[in-house]
């Protein structure tokens, strides 16, 4: 495999301090390359930054790992046996198309084609060797900042969704009664209508309304005009008892119900 690619230690004077390793930022890194000493070297460095770090020594061996235990990040070197590290990522891809992976190359390569080859085959950042402690930290950190910003995408995307559903189900819902109002009475009959007319099949319409309720709102108020009127809305809506059915609120203290097949 050629040289190990790992930067010999400077003189015990002039090391300069390492980042504190950021115990709450912990993640499992996947190391994948056939050099056991470069993958020894790595994992120190990882132990060192805070990381449980778990070791594969071709792509092959990394695709099973993966379907069974995905890691957090993996770091993985572009030229291996068994199958390489770009055919590799292509498969995990291909494999996990919804979770995102983050998925660093590692190479003794600083060619462009290799670095381009790399992204196209679905490589999230490329590190060419011999491995910095501070650069390795500083893309792990980026690569976990990302994942971040991308568990919070999803989150506000599905919070978005949930809301959107239920403005959808508020713009079809009576306010007072919580039964359908006239727009989905309107919209509902429309579509009923017409599936009736195709198949020529019957369709029953209930036009009702709350007598003297002018009299018993001014006798009782209008808390009890309006209690009234739920009472009526939950007394209809129990009455629909197939999923087809449809009670609304027409206006004031008008109601309908659509019973298709009726």
């Amino acid at each position: 495999h050629g040289t190990v690619g790992v930067a010999a230690p400077a003189p015990p004077a002039r090391i300069r301090p390492l980042p504190t390793p950021d115990r709450t930022r912990t993640v499992k890194i996947m190391i994948v390359d056939d050099s056991v000493t470069f993958r020894a070297a790595i994992v120190r460095m990882l132990a060192q930054m805070g990381h449980e770090a778990i070791e594969a020594e071709n792509g092959m061996q990394a695709l099973e790992r993966v379907k069974s235990d995905p890691p957090d990040l993996l770091l993985m070197d572009a030229t291996m046996p068994v199958m390489d590290g770009y055919e590799a990522a292509w498969r995990i891809r291909e494999v996990r198309p919804d979770h995102w992976l983050p998925i660093i190359f590692l190479s003794g390569s600083e060619n462009d084609q290799d670095l381009e080859r790399g992204i196209e085959a679905g490589g999230d950042d490329y590190l060419v060797k011999p491995v910095s402690y501070v650069v390795l930290h500083a893309k792990i950190r980026a690569m976990h900042r990302i994942e971040d910003m991308r568990r919070k995408l999803v989150t506000m995307s599905a919070q978005l969704a949930a809301a959107n559903r239920e403005l959808e189900s508020l713009s079809h819902r009576d306010g007072l009664t919580g039964i359908a109002n006239r727009r989905h009475f309107d919209a509902f009959l429309d579509q009923e209508i017409g599936r009736a007319s195709r198949h020529a099949r019957p369709l029953g319409l209930v036009l009702l309304d709350v007598d003297h309720f002018k009299d018993f709102n001014d006798l009782h108020g209008h808390q009890a005009g309006d209690e009234c009127l739920r009472s009526v809305a939950r007394a209809l809506r129990m009455s629909c008892t197939r999923a087809a059915d449809l009670a609304a609120r027409y206006g004031g203290e008008e109601f309908a119900l659509i019973l298709p097949e009726t």
